[in-house]
């Protein structure tokens, strides 16, 4: 079981920079643009790379583009062990985007 956050809370939480943010696009999506100070994990790799890189201590925000494929990363990670809260409408919220 995960949580989800709204884009306007999001960017509160992230204003403090005491949070772990976790962006699952691919490579060429994460280089178009991505917030600095996420930590890029993509879905595709997530299943590898989590016990390599991720804490099941630590509590992350998870994004995408729109927040389906974040919404997978958190069900695949909670089911895990950890403790995510998915980000909705990714970063296209947070560019000010219509999806």
């Amino acid at each position: 079981m995960y949580n989800s956050i709204s884009m306007n809370e999001f960017e509160k939480k992230w204003a403090n920079k005491d949070i772990k943010l976790i962006d699952v696009r691919e490579q060429d999506e994460w280089d178009a643009g991505h917030l600095n100070g996420a930590q890029h994990f993509p879905l595709s790799e997530l299943a590898e790379l989590k016990d390599k890189l991720l804490d099941n201590k630590e509590s992350y925000y998870v994004m995408c583009h729109s927040g389906g494929r974040s919404a997978a990363a958190c069900d695949f990670l909670s089911k895990e062990g950890y403790n995510v809260t998915n980000v909705l409408g990714g970063i296209s919220a947070w560019r000010g985007e219509t999806v």
